[in-house]
């Protein structure tokens, strides 16, 4: 969980794991962005629908293979079920939302944070995220570890 001075920084953030994403940089597993209003409201969006998603695909493959038989509604129903259930395993422990809303309901109005369950990333992704100075709310690191990432981040040498 990374805080951020604004929801448009957090934004920009969220997009650059996105990029480095594609690149195969980072391997996401799932990912939130959530902000506190400067009324006080926290918003919370869930940025990755991995179900719905496999659920898509699957339809589009198995009515492609149903066409085959003749029978393409029975593909897209099957295609889009059995999608469903691997986007399910995809993400074996998604983000909680009801943790990303108490931690968010913490910020403080006008600042946001990026929620990111990460299962592989290259150094180079600490390089790019350094530039928006990013406060480390919590990591499931060792102490160690989560100590260098901090360092890392506020571009101090990690080796002790």
């Amino acid at each position: 969980m990374l805080e951020f001075d604004s929801r448009q920084q957090a934004e920009e953030v969220w997009a650059r794991c996105q990029r480095m994403s594609r690149a195969g940089t980072i391997n996401l597993a799932d990912e939130a962005l959530a902000w506190r209003d400067d009324d006080g409201t926290v918003q919370v969006r869930h940025l990755t629908h991995r179900t719905r998603s496999a659920a898509l695909s699957g339809a589009a493959c198995g009515s492609a293979v149903g066409a085959l038989f003749l029978a393409p509604m029975v593909g897209l129903l099957v295609g889009a079920g059995c999608g469903a259930i691997a986007g399910r395993l995809l993400v074996t422990e998604p983000i909680d939302g009801a943790m990303v809303r108490r931690v968010v309901g913490c910020l403080q109005p006008g600042r946001a944070a990026v929620f990111l369950l990460v299962r592989r990333s290259h150094p180079a992704v600490v390089d790019a995220l350094r530039e928006y100075r990013p406060m480390v709310i919590r990591t499931s690191l060792s102490p160690e570890r989560e100590g260098a990432l901090i360092r890392a981040l506020r571009g101090e040498p990690t080796a002790r």
